[in-house]
C-alpha cells in the first residue's frame, strides 16, 4: 500500500510538471498594460532598473532574459521584448510592457490591451544563443624558411646552439664562476 501511494504520488507530480511546461511552449492570450514613464529608474526583479525606452516586460514565469513576441490582437501590430521583471499579480493580466513597447504595438491610450504572447526561441540568456558561425576559415600552408630557429618544434636544438650553447647555459656557468669568488673572498 505504502509502495502505491508513492508511485502514485510520483505519477502526479510528473504529469502536473509536463502540462505546465506545455503551457508555458504555447501561445497565450490575454490581457496586457504597461509601466508607466514614472516608474523610469525602479529595480525590477532581475535587478536591472527599468528604463522607459527600453523593450522589456514583467511576467510571471519566464525566466529572465527570455524573448517573447507580443502581437496586439485588435490592430496586428508586434514586438519583440525581454523578460526582466515579474508580475503582473492582478488576475486576468498576462504581460507588463515597458512604454516603448507598448508604444510600439499601438496601446498607449488604452492603457489595457487584449494581446497574444509566445515565446520567439527555446534559448534562455544564461545559455548561448543559436547563432552561425560566423568566423573566418583559414588555410595554413607549409613554409620553408632560409634561416635557423634557436629550437627546433621537434624539441631538438639548433645545430648551432650545439656547437657552441645557448645563451642561457653561458649565464649559468658565468654566475656559479661569480658565486665561487665571492665565496673564495669570504672565507679569507
Amino acid at each position: 500500500m505504502k509502495l502505491n501511494n508513492i508511485l502514485l504520488t510520483f505519477l502526479l507530480v510528473f504529469f502536473c510538471m509536463s502540462a505546465s511546461a506545455q503551457q508555458k511552449s504555447e501561445k497565450q492570450k490575454g490581457k496586457a498594460t504597461y509601466y508607466s514613464k514614472r516608474a523610469t529608474g525602479a529595480r525590477t526583479a532581475s535587478g536591472e532598473r527599468l528604463h522607459h525606452d527600453s523593450m522589456t516586460c514583467a511576467h510571471r514565469f519566464y525566466p529572465f532574459g527570455t524573448l517573447l513576441k507580443v502581437r496586439n490582437v485588435s490592430n496586428g501590430k508586434e514586438v519583440v521584448v525581454r523578460v526582466n521583471d515579474r508580475g503582473p499579480f492582478r488576475r486576468g493580466l498576462i504581460i507588463d510592457l515597458s512604454w516603448s513597447a507598448a508604444k510600439a504595438i499601438g496601446m498607449l491610450s488604452a492603457g489595457i490591451q487584449m494581446v497574444e504572447v509566445e515565446q520567439v526561441d527555446d534559448n534562455v540568456v544564461p545559455y548561448k544563443v543559436k547563432e552561425e558561425n560566423l568566423v573566418p576559415q583559414f588555410e595554413f600552408a607549409d613554409v620553408e624558411t632560409d634561416y635557423l630557429s634557436p629550437i627546433d618544434f621537434s624539441g631538438k636544438k639548433a645545430k648551432s646552439e650545439k656547437k657552441h650553447g645557448s645563451n642561457s647555459e653561458n649565464a649559468k656557468q658565468a654566475s656559479r664562476s661569480h658565486h665561487g669568488e665571492e665565496k673564495k673572498h669570504n672565507r679569507r
